[in-house]
């Protein structure tokens, strides 16, 4: 379990907003990145939080790339391609 505490040991202040900040070393910890979503739940006498990574927009082209041995220009040569795997 990691904890971290400001410089007078007691944590960080929840802000007027009732926001609190995620400590640096937490967030490094778990790869919580800015665009992140929080599930809160209350538990007992604390709250639980979990992080699940935000939708990317991140492009996978490369990912694949080692596995495919053909390559199908655009147009009808790519549609027909299509057609083909769909009715394969």
């Amino acid at each position: 379990m990691v904890l971290a505490f400001d410089y007078r040991g007691w944590g960080d202040v929840v802000g007027p907003k009732g926001q609190v900040v995620i400590a640096k070393d937490i967030r490094d910890s778990l790869g919580i990145a800015p665009g992140w979503v929080s599930l809160q739940r209350l538990v007992d006498d604390h709250v639980e939080i979990h992080f699940l990574p935000a939708e990317h927009r991140e492009s996978l082209k490369g990912a694949l790339a080692p596995y495919v041995k053909t390559h199908v220009p655009p147009g009808d040569e790519w549609r027909n391609a299509q057609e083909r795997a769909w009715n394969d």
